[in-house]
C-alpha cells in the first residue's frame, strides 16, 4: 500500500512536468494521471497523526487509594 505522502508527491510531480511540456496531449495526460493519484490518496489517513494522549483513569488520583 502506498502512503499519502508518496502519492501526494508524485501527483505534484506530474502536475510540474504537465506545466512545462509543450506537448498539450502529453499535459493533458500527465494532469489525468495526477488526478488519479490524488483521488487514491485523499481517503487515505496521514502518516504521522501525532502522538496519542496516554489513557488516564477518571478517578486516579495522588493520594487516593483505588479499588476501595
Amino acid at each position: 500500500m502506498l502512503g499519502k505522502t508518496y502519492l501526494t508527491k508524485q501527483a505534484s510531480l506530474l502536475l510540474e512536468f504537465a506545466r512545462t511540456t509543450s506537448d498539450s496531449d502529453l499535459s493533458a495526460k500527465l494532469i489525468s494521471k495526477a488526478a488519479d493519484l490524488k483521488s487514491q490518496a485523499d481517503p487515505l489517513p496521514d502518516k504521522d497523526q501525532g502522538p496519542k494522549a496516554p489513557d488516564v483513569a477518571p478517578d486516579a488520583r495522588p493520594g487516593r487509594q483505588s479499588g476501595r
